[in-house]
């Protein structure tokens, strides 16, 4: 009797954490096109669905995880997040670890809620909407930003350590390597996503990558960024003279200068000089050449000549 009631025991447990898993709410979904999603999840209407744990590692671009409780998480792009729930009887508190780059986060936080990276761990001391935005570079700097008016105080924790530290509402920090003992108030670069280039879609069809379209990298129009007479010289920019309306009469100056050194070279000025002002005359239709005159005979020559020397009449 013993045996076969521990066997019943123990298969009634086995049961009831298949049935507990069976009906674990989902953590929220995230775009597979915009992230690479490891962990526990499913695929519906080209979204992933995240439940128990997972890791998102967004792509190029933000990849923004939709939370079932309400709320969101944005992972900035190339950055690499991991989402677990625990388990409770009403709303399963959340624990997102990042690892490297940044996030945002905005949610209706409570108490049991996580937040961490390699080197601290962040608490929330009441229940409250939070609007946290946190980045995390190579060495360990963490940038963190408690936005808003109404925020509710974080506290932070060293994971290897016993310093603490109270983030208050609206403060912006930097903790220097992670080190709670480092700490830059009053930070000034943002801690959440960088901004995105924005392209209509036909442009991103026909050009995937590229900037804006009229944009340059640096984000100033080609006019800007080309100013006259660069952008002529770079083809940015028509070189054609506009032409003059037909039957107008026009002008066109040209010189060519040259110097050769000696006499040759006082004289060069007064050639261009010249050259120019031969140029710059209004052209004129072409004279008429007259009339051939009608050649004399020759007979009447000769005899005018035979007449001159003998002295005839």
């Amino acid at each position: 009797m013993k045996v076969r009631f521990f066997a019943i025991c123990q298969i009634s447990s086995l049961f009831a954490g298949f049935c507990m898993a069976q009906t674990q709410q989902p953590i929220g979904t995230v775009g597979v096109q915009d992230a690479t999603v490891a962990g526990a999840l499913e695929v519906s209407n080209g979204r992933a669905v995240l439940v128990g744990n997972a890791t998102v590692t967004a792509r190029d671009r933000m990849a923004e995880i939709e939370l079932s409780r309400g709320g969101t998480v944005r992972v900035c792009a190339t950055s690499g997040l991991h989402v677990t729930d625990g388990r409770s009887a009403g709303k399963a508190p959340l624990m997102l670890a990042l690892d490297r780059g940044a996030i945002e986060v905005h949610m209706a936080a409570t108490t049991q809620d996580v937040v961490t990276t390699p080197d601290l761990r962040f608490t929330m001391i009441r229940d409250w909407p939070l609007d946290l935005q946190l980045r995390v570079t190579r060495n360990g700097d963490t940038c963190v930003d408690n936005r808003g008016a109404q925020a509710p105080v974080l506290r932070v924790v060293d994971q290897f350590g016993e310093a603490t530290y109270e983030l208050k509402a609206e403060q912006h920090v930097l903790f220097e390597h992670g080190s709670l003992k480092e700490v830059v108030d009053h930070e000034s670069s943002a801690c959440g996503c960088p901004p995105e280039p924005t392209m209509s879609v036909a442009d991103a069809l026909l050009h995937p990558g590229a900037p804006e379209s009229g944009t340059t990298t640096a984000g100033k129009s080609v006019e800007e960024a080309h100013p006259f007479p660069a952008a002529v010289s770079a083809g940015l920019a028509p070189t054609t003279v506009p032409q003059a309306p037909p039957g107008a009469v026009h002008t066109q100056v040209s010189a060519t200068l040259s110097s050769n050194g000696g006499a040759d070279s006082l004289a060069e000025p007064q050639k261009a000089t010249a050259d120019a002002s031969a140029a710059t005359s209004v052209a004129q239709p072409a004279p008429v050449p007259p009339a051939a005159q009608p050649k004399k005979d020759l007979v009447h020559v000769v005899g005018r000549f035979f007449k001159r020397i003998f002295g005839g009449g």
